[in-house]
């Protein structure tokens, strides 16, 4: 028996299983496959929604949020474990963009540093970018974090406590459900470990499984809004840095690497849990970059995949409780944004799990609004 059990171990999922671990809570963190494989490694890492001021408030109060939360996560597990998640405030340069009026006031109704640049500012910042560009918005506080860096750090951080156990390459196959005092609760999960059956006891359940979590919850009678979004994404890796910042323009954009990578993306695609690459979209990923960056013509693609985001309306997740268990709970749905809104998302069900005060009023992310 625990006290609680995670389905999914993606940046949230961990995230979670930290937060209520630190806390004094046991953990038991069930993955389908290995640790931290899926969308979490899949994405960019730029530690901001693309266009923030076209979401929703909802997503905006967690986005920023999480932004004042990543630099203390990234110190402790620096100390913790030894692994740098490499966050690098290199800012966020927004090219041709054609709402800036609407970035602009957006930007002074949050607090948000961001001002218009001409091609004079933008060439100064990115000397190497193709010729043309006359105008465009500079967000200097936006930093990115290597993802896979952060997801081994925050996989070693749960291995060494003692308050987690971490189950991978095993498949939730099912529920058992009781009644008590007329409410509906979970009483165990049936897993297959490695074509072993188990059943797993916890006092909550808590599915935080990304595109997968409204298959998970279909046979409790849930219908979750979340559904795949595949994105695929180019890596190159020129010899130098030819990069100091990150930039965005037609909803594509190039972030540059410590290590003088540099990371193109990404792709939009409804197709169901598809996650094969496509040669037409290395094509058209390919010249998105090179018209961005012309050098990158000189290097070749050293690595195209794909991930599964899970998709939501309006790209607001599903954080809570459901009402018609005493205790599911859900944290799905962060759809672009896992990276950007994980530490947010994870402290804000961790307070209502263990029945804190939150940083963030819980109502805009009930998972009920999709009934």
């Amino acid at each position: 028996m625990t006290d609680f059990l995670i389905v999914g171990s993606g940046v949230i999922g961990l995230l979670m299983a930290r937060e209520l671990a630190s806390a004094g809570a046991t953990v038991t963190l069930v993955e389908r496959g290995a640790c931290g494989q899926e969308a979490s490694w899949a994405g960019g890492g730029i530690v901001s929604p693309l266009y923030p001021w076209r979401y929703t408030d909802a997503v905006t109060a967690l986005a920023s949020e999480a932004q004042r939360c990543y630099p203390q996560i990234v110190r402790s597990l620096i100390d913790e474990t030894g692994i740098d998640p490499e966050l690098e405030q290199t800012g966020l340069l927004m090219l041709e963009a054609d709402d800036a009026p609407q970035a602009l006031s957006w930007a002074r109704q949050y607090d948000s540093v961001m001002e218009s640049v001409d091609g004079k500012a933008i060439y100064q910042r990115a000397p190497d970018l193709a010729l043309g560009f006359k105008q465009g918005l500079w967000m200097p506080n936006i930093a990115n974090v290597r993802n896979p860096q952060l997801l081994k750090a925050l996989i070693e951080s749960v291995r060494k406590s003692a308050n987690v156990n971490l189950i991978e390459h095993a498949q939730v196959k099912g529920f058992e459900i009781a009644q008590r005092a007329g409410k509906s609760f979970v009483q165990r999960a049936t897993i297959d470990s490695k074509g072993q059956t188990a059943e797993l006891q916890a006092g909550e359940f808590v599915i935080t499984a990304g595109a997968w979590s409204k298959k998970i919850l279909q046979p409790l009678g849930v219908n979750l809004a979340v559904e795949p979004v595949k994105g695929q994404m180019l890596l190159f890796k020129p010899p130098r840095r030819l990069l100091q910042t990150m930039v965005l323009t037609k909803g594509r954009y190039l972030i540059p690497r410590r290590d003088n990578h540099i990371l193109l993306g990404s792709t939009l695609e409804y197709s169901g849990f598809d996650k094969s690459t496509s040669e037409d979209a290395l094509h058209s990923l390919r010249q998105s970059a090179i018209a961005m960056l012309p050098l990158l013509e000189e290097y070749p693609v050293v690595k195209h995949w794909a991930g599964l985001r899970p998709g939501s309306p309006d790209g607001v997740p599903y954080i809570g409780r459901i009402e018609s268990y005493e205790n599911l709970s859900v944290n799905a749905g962060q759809f672009r944004n896992g990276l950007v809104l994980a530490p947010a998302s994870a402290r804000l069900l961790a307070d209502i799990l263990l029945k804190r005060e939150t940083a963030i009023d819980p109502g805009p992310y009930k998972p009920e609004r999709s009934a």
